[in-house]
């Protein structure tokens, strides 16, 4: 015999359906709950992953932006670097 859910076979009995139909029907009805379960379990498992690749993305986010404002402050340093090397070449000539 397959899982059935008494409660719903008793429901279709109290209804006045046929025994076989009653059972056939709670049957059917457990399968699906099983089947949703499953589907329950599954979304969960991909919302733990989507979480944590979350994470992973704002970590990255967070390195681009240190990159790029090291890179900013260097290219400042370039830019007095290179006014400093002008205004020493000026007096030389």
């Amino acid at each position: 015999m397959a899982l059935q859910l008494g409660a719903t076979r008793e429901a279709f009995l109290a209804a006045g359906t046929p025994p076989d139909k009653a059972s056939a029907a709670a049957e059917e009805l457990a399968a699906f709950e099983g089947h949703q379960s499953g589907i329950e379990a599954r979304l969960a498992q991909m919302d733990a992953r989507l979480n944590h690749m979350d994470w992973k993305i704002n970590a990255i986010m967070a390195v681009i932006v240190l990159m790029l404002g090291s890179q900013f402050l260097l290219w400042a340093k370039v830019g007095e670097i290179s006014g400093q090397l002008s205004q020493v070449l000026a007096r030389l000539h």
